[in-house]
Formats: structure tokens, sequence, C-alpha cells
């Protein structure tokens, strides 16, 4: 197994440290892998003049599975478009053909009363938004700011979305419905649009049906996205994977990440049409607790664990990185953004250890 380790910018160096830290001790259990690492974002800017410098993109194609800590800082805002971090990331998802974002949104007992809802709304909630990443408005062409006839300046951007693009993320994402099935029984799947007010989405709603067919299983619905960010919060449960587009996953998945508590802890995974993936904490740079060693390294560690459940197929060592996670918060410790009276507060370098030790 050979893993690309991309720290990035901010909070990325620490956190990555911490997943590092599992992986090199898996290592020491036998399991066969090799960490090599590279920049990437505002450091790959730094040390090359690009966020994704030519090495970084070789070094991303030649390894198995990428670990990425995070891109962005304020620095960098002031940088053409195309030098700044995010650039790095859109580039290195659209070179590597990741098309299929998954973000589980997993509540833990010992975290229930993080959440800024009711208990009994999150309590035992587990479900899995995919969310496409290569298309939409984000990558739609033609885009920018022109001036019109009259002289007004108007920005603009393209959604679009192709049948064959369309198709392969809803295969991903009944087959990852089927798979969650043996775990919360019935297999379901509700595919979010705004097919009222949008072409691309009745598009998408009318491919999705049809891939559908295949797949008699899955109980799929569909739900507009106003409703989606609606639901989310009055009746989380109700869902199990949600399947959407670009822009609309952005939001929802954010959304969700305070389902949990702490964006700190939630994992994601960036798939391409063979399981290659590319796993990374959904949270940002953070550059204003950077250094501080007060970040949470959970949600990084925990994309070890999709890593070897959906890149290596290693269920049994991913179950085995999710339980020292749980044991370590049974045991009452607590990075800042999760802590409650009665924990014990610990630093960045510490939940890594204690990961560790629980493993």
């Amino acid at each position: 197994m050979k893993i690309a380790v991309l720290p990035g910018d901010g909070i990325g160096p620490e956190i990555v440290a911490q997943a590092a830290k599992v992986l090199e001790a898996l290592r020491s259990d036998g399991l066969k892998v090799e960490l090599e690492y590279a920049h990437i974002g505002g450091a790959g800017y730094d040390a090359a003049g690009d966020p994704l410098p030519d090495a970084t993109l070789k070094l991303a194609e030649d390894s198995d599975a990428l670990l990425l800590g995070a891109v962005g800082g304020y620095q960098y805002d002031t940088l053409p478009r195309p030098k700044r971090p995010e650039q790095g990331l859109l580039r290195i998802r659209k070179g590597l053909g990741l098309f299929a974002n998954l973000r589980p949104a997993m509540v833990y007992p010992e975290l229930v009363n993080a959440s800024s809802l009711k208990p009994e709304l999150v309590s035992g909630l587990d479900i899995m938004i995919l969310r496409e990443l290569t298309g939409d408005i984000y990558f739609g062409q033609p885009r920018g700011i022109r001036t019109l006839d009259n002289g007004e300046r108007q920005g603009f951007d393209t959604m679009l979305y192709s049948e064959s693009e369309i198709r392969r993320v809803a295969h991903a994402g009944f087959r990852i419905a089927v798979k969650r099935a043996g775990k919360n029984g019935q297999a379901k799947m509700c595919s979010v649009d705004k097919a009222n007010v949008l072409d691309t989405s009745m598009f998408w709603r009318e491919i999705v049906t049809d891939v559908a067919k295949e797949y008699p299983q899955v109980e799929l619905s569909h739900m507009y996205v106003d409703n989606a960010a609606m639901q989310l919060v009055r009746a989380p449960k109700q869902f199990d994977v949600i399947l959407t587009g670009n822009i609309f996953g952005d939001i929802l998945s954010d959304e969700a990440s305070m389902l949990t508590g702490s964006i700190g802890m939630l994992p994601s995974a960036s798939l391409d049409a063979n399981n290659k993936g590319l796993y990374e904490p959904c949270h940002g740079s953070a550059p204003d607790i950077a250094g501080k060693d007060i970040a949470n390294p959970l949600a990084t560690i925990l994309s070890v664990a999709m890593m070897m459940r959906y890149t290596f197929a290693h269920e049994d060592i991913a179950q085995r990185i999710e339980t020292a996670v749980r044991k370590t918060l049974q045991q009452g410790l607590r990075t800042a953004d999760i802590a409650e009276a009665g924990n014990q507060k610990i630093g960045t370098a510490a939940m890594g250890d204690a990961v560790v030790k629980a493993l």
C-alpha cells in the first residue's frame, strides 16, 4: 500500500501527523504500508509556485491512496485565482477523476450532548452523504465576469451535468446503500435536487430514477434541496444515504457536520471508479488555531479508517481504528471543540497518542 501524504496548510500538518502515528502503529503490527510526503495548497505555492506542483501530482498518480490535511490561509487570499490553495485541491480531484465524495455523519453516544440539536433527534444518527465532486457549477464553463452592452457588470457561472456523470455517481450511491443495508436494515437512498426550478436537476432526477431500476432492493426517494436542508435539522434520522450534486452536497454536508457536534469529527473520502481515493477531514485549515496543539485530529484519523474500508478493503482494520477512537472518547478524553464539563481536555498530539494506545 503506497499512500501519498499531503499535510497542506494551517492545522493540516498537525492533524496529519496524528493519522500518520496510527498508520505507523499498524505498520509495526505487520501492515505493509509505505508513506511518501508532498506539498499541496499554500505549501505547494510556497515550495514550487503552484498549489499543485508537478511532483505532487506525479506522486498522487503513482500512489494507491492519498491522505490530505487541509488547504488555505489568509496570506494566499490576494493571489490570482489559479494560484490559490483551493485550486490545488480542485485540480487533484479533477486530475485523478475523484468524482464520488463520501461524507459520513455519525453521532457517538459519548458526544450526543455536543450536538446543537436535542439528544433525542441525533442519538444513534448514522447517515452518509454522497456528493458528486467533479461536475456541476463549480466546474461548468463558461464562467466569469463581463460587462454588458449597457455598461453594467455581470457575474455568471454554468451549472451542467452530463448523463455519464450522473449515472456513475448514482451507481456509486446505490452500491453504498446496499452495502450499508447490512448494518441499518432496509437499503434506502434519497436523491436531493432542485427539479422544480432547474433543468439540470430535472435531468439529474430522470437519470437517477432510471439507474434505480438496476437496484430493486434499494428504496429510492427524491427531495428538493431546500426541504432536505430543513429535514436534516428537523428529523435527520429519516435519512440513510443522501445522493446529490456538487454545490448542494457542499452545503448539506457542512450542515450535517453540526448534527455530530463538531466538524472535527467528520472524515471524508473522494473516490474514482476503481476506489482509489483521497481521504481528508471535512473541516478546513483553521489558520487561526494552527500551531497551537488544540485542533481535533479525530476526523483525520477516521479518514484513515475510511481508506482501509473503501480503497484497501480491510474492513477489520477500519473497525479497529474506529473502535480505538470510540475507546478514547469513552475514557473522557477530548480536544477543546468537543469538551464538556467533566472531560479531560487534551491537545492534538496527546489525542493522537491516546488513539494509538487504544489500538
